[in-house]
């Protein structure tokens, strides 16, 4: 629905529903559903039109991890502006990817390095689909070349990492256009019957996979999981039990692992790495979103000697002959390293234990709610699912749930029936009560 100010000029809301196709978005819901305009932020703070104060549950979309307008961010930020903007990384290299590199090969203890860099987690995700692929080609097994995927997984949009989500409303379209791929069961622990726990859900998880492995490895290149938790699948939490599983698998049938930490890395679990929850390492993992604080497009894949020495050779064409143009951009890598600068200045993975127990406590109503399921929580990611019946309209649940969180003073976006929050790492104890009562006020206006 187009809003024309009094002066009868088009409004930024005007013009952007005239000009701008947004993102995972029906644009004729807008006709009803609102477009707010953001006009500033601060710390886990947005800002409307009118000054209407917001605050970011979501993390715009999980990438936002030391609040908006960060000083420490913004100064790497200029300072590096000051240097150099941009460079093509092919044949050049610069200090802030240099240093990144290193300091994240050095939190994984040398287990992974040689990195590559993009843009978005799409792209990071299609990298490491593409060298596990050729990593078997350059071994003489051609024939290993699909991909093992969860149910209920999200990976992306872009062709490579569309073919091993498991979103239906993402892949319906363009289902003609994918590679083949198997899905196996996901170790969601939803899934638990009575007297079951987490591992148990995990176990039969792994043991459906091991059939699969048993029949098809000689096919199969690798299989991809976001460790954990299964974000755009309704925020599914699993055991790492699965994760140790799921190694051991790929170890003795000869398939790489590709760990998907986009959303959950950067100590979204409560540790830095998920898979660390497991103590163990994959073959690939990948990493966007909160990687340089939600300010610039970064995304990345890091992978083992053994995969990168696969690729050395006199031989052009055996090298991974894949780019973007915006590879390794010295901007958004300083942002990163000034994001990794405050995990270990600010001691923020040690904090993150009581800002947790802060989620806890703000939720706690939800677990006493009758119409609520599935309570959850892993780190600074806390869900639970209103049960079916006790939703009118499902499909339009999110959106009215939305709309009644701005009422509220709160960024939310559901998932189909799951209410997730996943804050910056900076909100008070205070503020965090304030979220979790303005959520509670919402959902029973949503509700009613």
């Amino acid at each position: 629905m187009k809003v024309i100010s009094d002066l009868n000029q088009p409004t930024l809301v005007d013009r952007s529903l005239n000009a701008v196709w947004h993102p995972c978005t029906q644009m004729k819901h807008h006709e009803s559903f609102p477009l707010i305009a953001i006009t500033k932020g601060k710390g886990p703070w947005l800002y409307d039109e009118q000054g209407n104060a917001l605050l970011d549950c979501i993390s715009s979309w999980w990438t936002n991890l030391f609040g908006h307008s960060n000083p420490q961010i913004s100064r790497a930020i200029t300072d590096q502006l000051e240097k150099i903007e941009h460079v093509m990384l092919a044949g050049f290299t610069h200090q802030p990817v240099v240093e990144l590199s290193e300091k994240l090969s050095a939190l994984t203890g040398g287990n992974l390095g040689h990195v590559f860099y993009a843009s978005d987690g799409a792209s990071a995700v299609e990298i490491a689909l593409k060298m596990s692929h050729h990593f078997w080609q350059l071994n003489q097994k051609p024939n290993k070349k699909k991909f093992v995927c969860l149910e209920n997984g999200y990976h992306g949009e872009t062709l490579g990492a569309l073919a091993v989500t498991d979103v239906a409303i993402f892949r319906q379209a363009y289902g003609s256009l994918l590679q083949d791929v198997y899905t196996v069961t996901s170790p969601d622990t939803r899934k638990a019957k009575p007297g079951e726990s987490a591992d148990d859900v995990a176990t039969y998880a792994a043991a459906q996979l091991e059939k699969l492995f048993e029949k098809e490895h000689h096919h199969i290149a690798a299989i991809i999981i976001e460790p954990l938790v299964q974000c755009a699948g309704q925020m599914a939490m699993h055991s790492p039990e699965y994760l140790r599983l799921v190694r051991d698998l790929c170890n003795r049938y000869d398939v790489h692992l590709i760990a998907d930490e986009i959303a959950v890395g950067c100590g979204r679990s409560g540790k830095f790495f998920a898979c660390e929850h497991a103590g163990i390492w994959p073959d690939f993992l990948t990493l966007s979103k909160g990687i340089s604080g939600g300010y610039l497009p970064l995304s990345l894949c890091m992978t083992s000697n053994t995969i990168y020495r696969a690729f050395y050779s006199d031989q052009t064409q055996q090298g991974f002959l894949h780019s973007h143009s915006y590879t390794g951009n010295p901007l958004a890598c300083s942002a990163a390293l000034a994001c990794l600068n405050i995990f270990e200045t600010e001691k923020v993975l040690e904090k993150n234990i009581g800002r947790s127990q802060d989620l806890v406590n703000a939720f706690a109503w939800a677990k006493a709610d009758y119409r609520i399921e599935h309570w959850r929580q892993q780190g600074m990611i806390l869900a639970f699912d209103l049960k079916k019946e006790s939703i009118k309209n499902i499909s339009s649940f999110p959106r009215e749930m939305f709309v009644k969180g701005l009422e509220e003073g709160v960024l939310i976006r559901p998932i189909s029936n799951t209410i997730y929050v996943m804050p910056p790492y900076i909100l008070s104890s205070e503020e965090t009560m304030q979220m979790g009562k303005a959520i509670e006020r919402a959902l029973e206006k949503a509700l009613a």
